[in-house]
């Protein structure tokens, strides 16, 4: 017979508390199991963009399809076709691999992003450990894919595979959708959600993506991120690199002309001189300023991290205002230079300036192609040279922003409470995940991000890890939000 203080209980907390409780024991209790996963996943090299890899990469999505199949998914995977290469041959991209969980009509369906290829790693980079072995140290899993984004699918597989263990129904119905091609573009994934906009993403109500990490030790929940305009300029000269003892002073040499050019875009301050990128960006408002004055981030830890004794902005709100929705100029080097140590004197006949422009917002690629475009003709044409010069942008994505107002980030903090007791911070990513975009644009469907990477877990450098913590109590939100959103009321 129940007591009437344990009936009240459950009719204020309802059952979800008692199984919640179960399925985080479960978890506590096979952590060591999810490591082990995550150690055989690590040990898969599958660097999506050495191509003599390509075996390894195709092993990893079968060994991801299997995985779900082992713990009760529908699983499919999808061919999205071949890759060109630059000899002209092609080769077969990795197939997309989905899973469904789940087709109740009176539960939401909510679809999972993630990734498993990597960025290329070595010892010789500056790795204190093998990159492709997983090393647990000192509470940390190092390893390359770790928090980029083995770890995260991971969780969410784990935090899947812990229901049925228990025999539990999730709260929503589940699809996972896992690429392979993310770390160079994912390459064929557009075209592949278009053709199944109707289909697979015809049932999903919200869309979630853990490709992103917290911005320190709070758990966060990220709303925007900015899009990425990258350009070559290309100063092209005499037909052949020249001896600058022989000709030095009587040609008027390319790499001078695209130094020229490239020191007009940006100020010493930071400010972009491109003419109507500062001006399309929208002005940050109380609300968001209120926001960002919450967030937790400290300007000296940032500093000693990163090594600089000086920032460009010395106060939290402007800092991660320009780090997140306002828009950068970067240089990241020239093309054609002589690189190599040494006294090389040569005069390079052409020589290629790679830049980009983070956009943000309010900012769109085609506009930004030809402001960039014109007001470098201009600014070289003012230098009277007789050499040539192109410019081109290789890469147009958008950003993306959402509501955070939306119930998914009210069942996100609603989560994170329930998991680690803290409000999480509300954040946008400076960096750039088209995928968010195209999700958007494609389905029209309400997107989070919610990440369980940690900030300084080293994506894409040398010892890249993740915490078990992290991984752990990451598997955890996963189950918690998915209560969460199950609670968002059905329109």
């Amino acid at each position: 017979m129940i007591s009437i203080s344990v009936f009240c209980l459950l009719l204020c907390t309802g059952a979800s508390a008692f199984r919640f409780e179960e399925l985080t024991q479960y978890v506590n209790t096979h952590q060591d199991e999810f490591v082990e996963t995550l150690r055989q996943w690590i040990a898969v090299e599958s660097d999506s963009s050495d191509v003599t890899k390509r075996a390894d990469l195709h092993r990893m999505m079968d060994m991801t399809a299997e995985k779900l199949r082992l713990i009760g998914g529908k699983v499919e995977m999808i061919d999205i076709g071949t890759q060109t290469l630059a000899n002209g041959s092609s080769i077969d991209l990795p197939k997309v691999v989905t899973a469904q969980f789940g087709d109740d009509p009176s539960k939401h369906t909510v679809c999972v992003y993630g990734h498993v290829d990597v960025q290329p790693a070595k010892m010789e980079d500056g790795w204190s450990t093998e990159p492709y072995e997983l090393t647990d140290l000192n509470g940390n899993l190092y390893g390359r894919g770790a928090s980029d984004n083995k770890a995260p699918v991971l969780a969410w597989i784990h935090a899947l595979e812990v229901y049925k263990a228990l025999n539990i129904d999730p709260p929503v119905n589940v699809k996972l959708l896992i690429e392979g091609m993310e770390e160079t573009g994912s390459n064929g994934l557009e075209q592949m959600i278009v053709a199944h906009k109707d289909s697979f993403f015809s049932a999903v109500d919200f869309i979630i993506i853990s490709d992103c990490v917290w911005l320190s030790k709070r758990p966060a929940l990220t709303y925007g991120t900015r899009g990425n305009c990258y350009f070559c300029a290309e100063v092209e000269g005499p037909k052949n690199d020249l001896h600058s003892g022989v000709y030095g002073g009587t040609v008027v040499e390319p790499m001078t002309d695209l130094i020229g050019i490239l020191d007009k875009l940006i100020s010493s301050s930071g400010q972009i001189l491109v003419p109507g990128i500062r001006e399309a960006v929208a002005p940050l408002g109380d609300e968001e300023w209120s926001r960002y004055q919450d967030i937790e981030f400290d300007l000296q830890s940032f500093k000693q991290d990163i090594g600089l004794t000086q920032l460009m902005y010395s106060n939290k709100v402007d800092l991660l205002a320009h780090r997140w929705r306002h828009p950068t100029v970067s240089i990241h080097g020239i093309e054609g230079a002589f690189s190599s140590p040494g006294t090389k004197t040569v005069i390079p006949a052409k020589v290629i300036g790679k830049f980009s422009i983070r956009q943000v917002p309010d900012m769109d690629p085609a506009v930004v192609e030809k402001q960039v475009t014109d007001y470098l003709h201009s600014v070289f044409a003012k230098r009277k040279s007789p050499n040539k010069l192109n410019v081109t942008m290789v890469i147009g994505a958008k950003p993306w922003l959402a509501d955070p107002k939306h119930p998914l980030f009210d069942a996100g903090k609603a989560a994170v409470k329930r998991v680690f007791d803290v409000e999480p911070d509300l954040i946008r990513e400076g960096g750039t995940i088209p995928i968010a975009r195209t999700f958007q644009d494609v389905t029209g469907k309400s997107i989070i991000m919610l990440p369980i990477g940690g900030f300084d877990d080293g994506l894409h450098s040398q010892n890249e890890k993740i915490s078990r913590r992290n991984y752990i109590e990451g598997t955890k939100l996963f189950i918690a939000y998915l209560y969460e959103v199950s609670q968002i009321k059905k329109y």
